[in-house]
């Protein structure tokens, strides 16, 4: 009996992630590459790690969840796979945006000025 790589088994991750690949742009294979490993190495992404590494208007996606653990002091716009309701309330009263990954890849299929936080 061989030992079998199976992926995530949730049907809309899975299809997120044939979508991400097919783009066959970088950034998004990156991200597709990340989100098929191994649940226990998906990134979660607290909001003081991600405060400290990006600037204004900045556009980028945590392949995992964000968590409410500090706050956002500038406008971002964040796509991530997950988020814990209270990361949700500050970042929305930061001013900033929080949308799902399909939506960005929908809003920016060639990947630019898009940050990967891990």
């Amino acid at each position: 009996m061989s030992h079998r790589i199976t992926g995530p088994s949730n049907y809309y991750q899975r299809k997120l992630i044939r979508e991400l690949w097919k783009t066959k742009r970088l950034v998004w294979r990156k991200v597709s590459k990340k989100l098929s490993g191994p649940r226990k190495n998906r990134v979660e992404a607290n909001l003081y790690r991600i405060n400290k590494v990006t600037k204004n208007n900045d556009v980028i996606v945590v392949p995992g969840k964000v968590l409410g653990i500090g706050d956002l002091d500038h406008k971002l716009t964040i796509a991530c796979v997950s988020y814990s309701n209270s990361a949700k309330k500050k970042i929305e009263d930061s001013g900033s945006k929080l949308i799902s990954v399909e939506e960005l890849l929908e809003k920016n299929p060639e990947g630019k000025n898009v940050k990967i936080i891990y």
